[in-house]
């Protein structure tokens, strides 16, 4: 987040004594939320002014299929709401006061999905999935509402799938960053088995911390459940944020106090 720190000189009666400043970074982590399948950018916005305040810019936005572009609804595909995805991130971290560096993507229940997708294709540091969906790689060009016409669909999402054996267990694999994973308590359209198995994917993840939400549904239609999630949501957030900042201002620090220490070494030869 490239905090810095600025040797100074302050005048006081004619002397002067020296100072340090330690400015915080220029550029701000970004949060790029990603909403489910029948959902809009507006259930994001909620939850994004929040996580503004903790010192973060966020990014909402409309999958193609929804909203403007609703009459794509029957025929958008996996790899065009992918390509969505990859486009808004593109275009996000390209903006001034984004640090590229410090991205964290919010996915619910498609929208996670993608999510843990767009990791196998750009640099994420920061990934929190809402009841993330689950589908078969099979018939990945299909538009995806025909993906709910397949009978198994239901039964897929019951069992076990190791993650060598689909593609966005194998993006969770391979991720290294930190994970929020929070699931629904009567969920009937991603079950308990699908939580567990994004979960036993995310093994290389520098962390995972997992919420369960009680009483919740999968649209988390109650607004006590939409309160708690929110909480989750941007209580983690905050702890990921201020804990790197925390963490490189230290290193700031640290590193400092090494090059003042090697200038007396080398001034006492």
């Amino acid at each position: 987040m490239q905090i810095r720190l600025d040797p100074v000189e302050i005048g006081t009666n004619g002397d002067r004594v020296g100072g340090t400043v330690m400015y915080p970074a220029l550029a701000f982590p970004g949060v790029l939320f990603v909403h489910g399948w029948g959902g809009s950018q507006e259930h994001d916005l909620g939850r994004a002014r929040q996580v503004a305040g903790i010192g973060a810019v966020c990014l909402t936005f409309d999958l193609r299929g929804h909203e403007s572009t609703a009459s794509q609804w029957e025929t958008v595909s996996r790899p065009q709401n992918l390509q969505d995805l990859l486009s808004a991130y593109d275009w996000f971290a390209a903006q001034p006061g984004v640090d590229a560096g410090s991205m964290a993507v919010v996915g619910i229940s498609y929208g996670g999905y993608l999510a843990a997708l767009l990791t196998e294709l750009r640099p994420v540091r920061w990934l929190a999935l809402r009841s993330p969906a689950l589908y078969k790689d099979e018939g990945w060009e299909l538009p995806k509402r025909r993906l709910h016409d397949d009978p198994d669909l239901a039964a897929f999402r019951r069992r076990k799938v190791a993650w060598e054996e689909n593609r966005a267990l194998r993006a969770a694999r391979a991720f290294q960053g930190d994970v929020l994973l929070v699931e629904a308590e009567h969920d009937p359209v991603v079950p308990h088995a699908v939580i567990e198995n994004y979960a036993n994917a995310f093994s290389t993840a520098a962390s995972l911390t997992r919420r369960r939400i009680a009483g919740a549904d999968h649209a988390f239609s109650g607004k006590p459940q939409q309160k708690e999630y929110t909480d989750v949501l941007v209580g983690w957030l905050r702890e990921m944020v201020t804990g790197a900042r925390e963490r490189e201002a230290s290193e700031r620090v640290a590193e400092r106090k090494r090059m003042r220490q090697s200038g007396e070494s080398g001034g006492r030869g």
